[in-house]
Order: structure tokens, then sequence, then C-alpha cells
């Protein structure tokens, strides 16, 4: 696996029990940890006595430290809101009282500004009935809880279980985003192959054709010359078939002469997870896409300007022209071809 340096980044949210929160943050791809706690109010250093007690002006919450470079603030703000009842102002489900309210407690005016359009969008999505609850408040001083509330749901599983069903929030959450699970908040800005959830195998067939299956499931390779995107010198970025998730440009391709597109480098340094080192023909190492671990095909030492010729099948890619960037939500990489 390639190492990257990165700074990472945090987020605050209250979503009422910080169990359920804390799961659904940490789960993601590119949040490092999410923290149980406490924060919002006047009392320092708070025990979980005093604040479920409703004596300290504090709202159970979890600080989410992430890495900006594989999540954005903008998925964050989606697990958020799909994780909540945003309409109740005393609480969450079967916890009542204000140290349960939600709030998303932003660190900058950045932050800020996308809560409340996030908000905002919520609002006008028609999703929910009744008005917007959930407050947008600057942050305070956040206090980590009690050692034995963090990674709650790893160390009580059955416990936890029966609390997230028995409260009501895992009823309400599947029946409200189970109908609008196609919603996004920010379709034009949210890299959603970041939060993306790999299909079972008979879902990949469905989707996949038999050879983008072979090669990306099975780690088969494709004829040489005989494939799709070998020749092809048109503008745009090339994406992985299965997940969306943006591996190389048009900019780094050449013509190597063996048949199979090859890049000098992928779209971002963390894009491409090396595997073992192969054996036989293909004396390269095995490539593979980060989020959805496509095999794409090998990288080769060569004399090339960073040293290195990706070699990649095209039925692993999907091509995504230069003028449909923005349409398809690549809107970061217009600047590539400027």
């Amino acid at each position: 696996m390639l190492s990257r340096n990165f700074e990472s980044q945090a987020a605050i949210f209250a979503g009422g029990c910080f169990w359920c929160m804390e799961e659904a943050f940490e789960r993601l791809p590119g949040v490092i940890e999410a923290i149980a706690g406490y924060t919002g109010g006047w009392v320092e250093d708070p025990t979980y006595e005093l604040v479920s007690a409703g004596e300290t002006g504090h709202r159970e919450a979890v600080k989410v430290i992430y890495d900006p470079a594989r999540i954005s603030y903008e998925r964050l703000l989606e697990v958020f809101w799909r994780n909540i009842d945003p309409t109740d102002p005393y609480g969450q489900f079967a916890d009542r009282g204000e140290q349960y309210r939600t709030a998303i407690f932003y660190l900058d005016e950045g932050q800020r500004g996308l809560a409340e359009e996030s908000k905002r969008r919520l609002e006008l999505s028609g999703i929910f009935e009744g008005p917007i609850a959930t407050e947008i408040l600057p942050a305070r001083e956040f206090y980590p809880a009690e050692d034995y509330h963090q990674g709650y749901y790893l160390s009580f599983p059955e416990h936890y279980k029966r609390y997230k069903t028995y409260s009501g929030r895992l009823g309400f959450i599947m029946a409200v985003w189970e109908k609008n699970r196609h919603f996004r908040l920010f379709p034009e800005r949210e890299r959603y192959w970041l939060g993306y959830r790999k299909p079972n195998d008979a879902e990949l067939r469905e989707l996949l054709t038999p050879l983008q299956y072979a090669v990306t499931q099975l780690g088969a390779t494709e004829p040489p010359f005989q494939n799709e995107h070998w020749d092809s010198k048109d503008e745009g970025i090339y994406v992985d078939v299965v997940s969306g998730e943006p591996l190389f440009s048009s900019i780094d391709k050449f013509d190597s002469g063996t048949g199979w597109p090859s890049f000098t480098k992928p779209l971002e340094e963390w894009a491409i997870v090396e595997a073992e080192e192969c054996e036989g023909f293909l004396c390269g190492r095995e490539v593979r896409s980060r989020f959805a671990g496509s095999h794409l095909g090998h990288v080769f030492e060569e004399s090339t300007p960073t040293g290195k010729r990706y070699c990649i099948n095209s039925a692993s890619l999907r091509f995504i022209p230069r003028d449909e960037l923005r349409r398809y939500g690549y809107i970061a990489y217009e600047g590539l071809f400027k």
C-alpha cells in the first residue's frame, strides 16, 4: 500500500446517543476515528452521570477525525443527516432531553457555510414534513467521554444492536432513507465513492459484463490491442468501472506499444493500492483501486517521467470526457484541462 503524508481535520456532531453516531462515522473510509464525548455546555470535565441528568448544558456528541483527501466534510454532513431525526427538537428517539438534541458544531466559517447549506437543501428536499430542528452552532470545548463509551458498538455489539433497534433509530433510518437512498445533498461536489460500499457477488455479476467481472474481480487480463481504451487520445479522466472512484487522467496517458492503456501516474497519490509481487510473465506489482478493490493491472519500473508505467485493463475503467466532468460529479478535476 502506498504511504503518504496528510493533515487530519476535525468535525463535531451531536446526534443523540453517541454510541450510534460513533459507529455511523467510524465505519467510513477516510475517517481515522470518531470520539464519543460531550460539548456545548458550561461545566468543565463533565461526567456521563451529570450530562445524562441534564445538569451541564452539554450534549452527547462525536468528534470525527478524518483525512480530507479521502473523505470530504460534505460527505460527513450527508452521513450525519442520514442517521438522525432532524425534526425532533426535544431529543432523539428513546432519549429525551437537551443532552440528546441534535446540532452541528462548526470549527470554522467553511464548515458553517456547508452546514447551513446542507440544512437548507434538506429542508427544500421535502423528505421531512416537519421543520428541521437541528441547530448549527460554533464549536466549544469538547470533552471525551469515559473509556467504556469509546467504541461501544465494538465492545458490546449485542447490547448495542438491541439499543439501536429498540430505541427506534434503526427503524426510522430504514423507513426514511430506503425510499430516498439516491438523494444527495451535494451532488455537484460530493465524491460519493469515498463512502463506497461494495455490492455482493450476485449484484456485481449483474452490474458488470462478463469481461469486466473477470478482470476486476478475478484478476483476469484482457487481450492487448483488442480493448476499448488502449489507443484513445480523448481528454478526460478514467474511473473505476465498479465504484466510479477517479484513477487516471488522459494527461498522464501514453502509447507504450503494449496494447493496453498505460499511464505514468494515478490521478491521486492515494488512489491506487499496490498488492503483493506478482509472478510469471507479468513481473510488475498488481494494482487495485482503493475503495472498490478492483483489479486494475500492474505497475512496472520503466523510463518514464515518473519512473513507472501503470499498465491497466480497459475493462476495469470507465472514461469520463472532459466536457462531462461536472455532469457526473467530477468537478474537482475540471482544472486539469484548463
